[in-house]
């Protein structure tokens, strides 16, 4: 199996507050920490049939994508409003 991809309209970023484990002298307790959930969407097509965004918007099925994270590096990467592909890869 090859990769599929597909493209997505990032349609919204929420910060909330989550938590994660910290491990201290062999006892592992959860201390809270901001997370970020990321909403997207797939992109829809213009009515041009030769655009790229027609092509993926016949291509791929219909749905969302959410991802959460506490990785603030990977959402700065991110931004409202941005086309982003998004890659199937067999792991």
């Amino acid at each position: 199996m090859g990769t599929v991809r597909a493209k997505f309209t990032v349609n919204t970023i929420k910060r909330t507050m989550g938590s994660m484990p910290k491990t201290v002298d062999g006892k592992t307790t959860y201390v809270p920490t901001e997370m970020w959930t990321v909403s997207m969407s797939p992109v829809y097509g213009n009515g041009d049939p030769g655009h790229e965004n027609t092509k993926f918007w016949q291509a791929p099925p219909s749905g969302s994508i959410e991802l959460g994270t506490v990785n603030k590096a990977a959402v700065d990467q991110l931004e409202l409003g941005r086309e982003v592909y998004v890659d199937f890869t067999p792991a």
